[in-house]
Formats: structure tokens, C-alpha cells, sequence
């Protein structure tokens, strides 16, 4: 049997209809109180017998930061996907996240050790390899480099990805993928999902940064590829392409019928506007949309390579064109009735 946490989020309910679509029986880790809303969507996307398709999971409430409740509901496991990880730029959640992200895969390797799981998968993050010197094409041979520019979920990310690598020390056999920024039809309110209702409603600023983006249907073929075929003791840098900021918000307003953004907003406006954006927080009590770190971030110019996974597994990676048109496409067939 195979078990996922992050079950209920873009990777793990595209991850479950795959798996659903190949027959595979699946335990899934939940909070008792979560939103399986997207995983329905996913299903409802995916099969005409949907219902029937989404009960066949084997739901188990628990956290990744119940040790115990992690090993009991890791009886009879053969394979772990790691989806789970909390995500958040607002200082009023960093130690929460390093918590969930550092302390529960500790947690989650420790039990999956203990139960004997033959395969694991750890779904990290670009942000593990830190901040490149500007321009360097960033690789799985990158090594971190402490720096106060490093976000704290570069931190938390970086540090979970130090527990799978002890466990791989202490023998179990993991594979790492290393995703960039994610492109998928999930929650048009969070996440990446939420970029499309913005140019949907008329964004007009783009910002002078460069990043890698991947769609989550290839996410999820990768992990399925390199667990069935047993790249173990390795990771992967999961990215289709480069893109400008500037040519992404235009490809969506493109698909969407709506003006791209032709506004540039320059590094010392984003210094000013999260600025702004805090103390109108402080006095609202409502989390800005914009901060520091989001704002910095969202200049920089960043590379990645996935040529490992090219040479080792012949993959072919979506073009981020095409996904940005298939998820315009689900985007109004769900927003516009």
C-alpha cells in the first residue's frame, strides 16, 4: 500500500488521481478538519466515476507531529510520498512552518525506518539549494550557502531535506525531487493557482525576475518514474523552463483574453510597497500579500537545470506554454459559468 501526506494540497491530489488512475491503493494522511475539496476537483477533472474513484482512499486523520500516530498509520506501508510542508513568507508562521517541515519529516523518517517502508519519496524545494550568485545556473551539485537572504522556508525546506539524506544514511531508500514553482489548476485562492485570477482580474505589474516553473502533472510523473525505477540515494531538479515574470503574466492574459501587465515595477518600489503593505497589516490585523521576502524575491533572476533528469530517465518536460494555456482553460470553465 502507498501512503502520501500533503494528500489534500496541488501535488498530493494530482499525485492521488494518478495513482487512482493506475489502481494503486492509498492511505492518505489528513488533518481531521481538512479541505478535500481540491482533491475532488482533481478526481471530477480526471474520471466520470469520480465518487467512486475518491472512495476508494483510505483517509487517516493524524500530523506529522504525532511521532505515534505517524508509526500506527504506517503499518502495512510499502511506499511514502512526502507531500506535506507548510508554506508562508509572514513571520507570524515561521516557527510553525520550521516545526511542520523540519520536525515532521524527522518524524515521518523515523517511523517510516522503524515500519521497514521498502520506498520513499521527499518532495523538496528549489528554495533547499538557497540563493545562487546571480546568473550561475543552479544544479543538484549547488550547495547551500547560509545567507540572510535565505528565506525561512528555504530554511525549513533545506532542513528537512537534511533528515531524508540521515535517512538515507541509516539505509532507507529515498529519492529526492526538487521542484521549481509549480504551475497546476488547484485553489484559485492560494499558491500559484491564485497568479491566474489575478491577471484574470486585470493585473497590471510585472517584476524584472526570472524563475523556474514545472506543471504539476510532470511533478507527479517524475515521482511515480523515479520510485517505480528506483533512483534511490539521489536528487533531482524538477524544472521545464525559465521564464521572465514579464512573458509568464503575458501568456495567462494571453489564454485569458485580458491585457498582460506592462507595468514594470522596479526593485526600490517593491522595497516601498511591502513596507506599506506591513504597517496597513499592523493596523488591519489582516496578513499583507506582499512581504519582504516575496517582494525581494520576486526580482531576482534565477536559473535551474534538470539535465540530470533528462540524461538519466529520457524525460520530456511539458512546455510552460502549453500548461499555462490547459490551466487557463480549467480556470474558465470554472470561474466563468
Amino acid at each position: 500500500m502507498i501512503y502520501i501526506t500533503g494528500a489534500t494540497g496541488l501535488v498530493g491530489s494530482h499525485l492521488l488521481a494518478a495513482l487512482a488512475a493506475k489502481d494503486k491503493p492509498v492511505r492518505a494522511l489528513r488533518r481531521e478538519n481538512s479541505d478535500l475539496s481540491l482533491v475532488k476537483k482533481v478526481f471530477a477533472r480526471q474520471f466520470e466515476d469520480a465518487e467512486a474513484q475518491f472512495d476508494r482512499i483510505e483517509w487517516v486523520n493524524g500530523d506529522v507531529l504525532d511521532y505515534y500516530s505517524l508509526e500506527e498509520s504506517l503499518s502495512g506501508i510499502d511506499e511514502i510520498y512526502h507531500c506535506a510542508a507548510t508554506v508562508s513568507f509572514h513571520k507570524s508562521a515561521h516557527q510553525a512552518m520550521l516545526r511542520v517541515n523540519i520536525k515532521g519529516t524527522e518524524n515521518l523518517v523515523n517511523a517510516a525506518l522503524h515500519q521497514g517502508v521498502k520506498k520513499f519519496c521527499h518532495v523538496s524545494s528549489i528554495a533547499a539549494l538557497g540563493r545562487a550568485e546571480k546568473g550561475v545556473l543552479v544544479t543538484e551539485q549547488t550547495n547551500w550557502k547560509s545567507s540572510g537572504n535565505n528565506s525561512v522556508y528555504a530554511i525549513s525546506k533545506y532542513g528537512a531535506e537534511r533528515e531524508v539524506w540521515r535517512g538515507i544514511a541509516e539505509g532507507l531508500q529515498a529519492v529526492i525531487i526538487i521542484p521549481s514553482v509549480i504551475l497546476g489548476a488547484g485553489n484559485w485562492d492560494s499558491g500559484s493557482a491564485e497568479l491566474f485570477k489575478l491577471v484574470d482580474r486585470g493585473l497590471k505589474f510585472y517584476t524584472s525576475g526570472i524563475n523556474g516553473f514545472v506543471d504539476v502533472h510532470d511533478v507527479v510523473r517524475t515521482m511515480l518514474y523515479l520510485m517505480e525505477n528506483e533512483h534511490f540515494g539521489e536528487r533531482f531538479i524538477v524544472s521545464a523552463q525559465d521564464v521572465s515574470y514579464k512573458e509568464f503574466f503575458a501568456l495567462m492574459a494571453e489564454n485569458l483574453g485580458k491585457k498582460p501587465p506592462n507595468i514594470a515595477v522596479n526593485p526600490w518600489m517593491s522595497e516601498i510597497a511591502w513596507r506599506l503593505l506591513a504597517v496597513k497589516s499592523m493596523l488591519t490585523g489582516k496578513a499583507s500579500a506582499i512581504t519582504r521576502e516575496t517582494a525581494r524575491t520576486a526580482s531576482n533572476k534565477h536559473y535551474y537545470s534538470s539535465e540530470k533528469l533528462k540524461q538519466k530517465t529520457g524525460f520530456v518536460f511539458t512546455p510552460i506554454a502549453q500548461s499555462i494555456a490547459d490551466i487557463c482553460t480549467i480556470y474558465k470553465q470554472e470561474n466563468r459559468k
